[in-house]
């Protein structure tokens, strides 16, 4: 995808996000977005910062930079939803764009599904929002099935003895 592509994305995904957390559409609602979305479309502009260093869709396109920012909040106390763009970004390159990414960077193999479009296709916008709205029914699907499950991530990151 491109990056209009991507800030697509985040905008309509910090959007959907937020009704799935404050479905009441109200003030907190909007509150929620407004809350949600700086950090979700900063996480979704990221890993294209490796076209200024590096290799792009390599150096920061991989599993082990999404483990390291998904894990940043819970060391930090911060950026909780930088996460969300950040996979939402890859989500959009693997299946929405026809090259892929080298999800375990060193290893220079890309992985890409065959049924995407070029970043500069007229069906590039049309393929982000049919994404993003899958994204959002997968979120809306764990966060109800998860709705009500308590998990301590730092008592169970002990508990692995880490």
């Amino acid at each position: 995808m491109n990056k209009r592509g991507h800030v697509l994305n985040a905008i309509l995904l910090a959007i959907g996000v937020g009704f799935v957390l404050e479905p009441a559409a109200d003030l907190e609602t909007a509150r929620t977005i407004i809350e949600i979305s700086v950090p979700i479309v900063l996480g979704a502009l990221f890993p294209d910062v490796d076209t200024a260093f590096g290799r792009h869709r390599k150096t920061l396109h991989n599993l082990p930079v999404l483990v390291v920012v998904f894990a940043y909040p819970f060391v930090f106390g911060n950026l909780q939803y930088v996460w969300i763009g950040v996979l939402s970004h890859y989500v959009l390159d693997v299946i929405g764009s026809k090259r892929g990414i080298a999800l375990f960077y060193p290893l220079e193999r890309e992985f890409g599904l065959p049924a995407g479009v070029t970043t500069s296709s007229d069906y590039a916008d049309l393929v982000t929002v049919i994404i993003t709205g899958v994204e959002l029914a997968v979120f809306w699907g764990l966060n109800t099935a998860l709705s009500g499950v308590e998990f301590d991530v730092l008592r169970f990151v002990r508990g692995l003895g880490l």
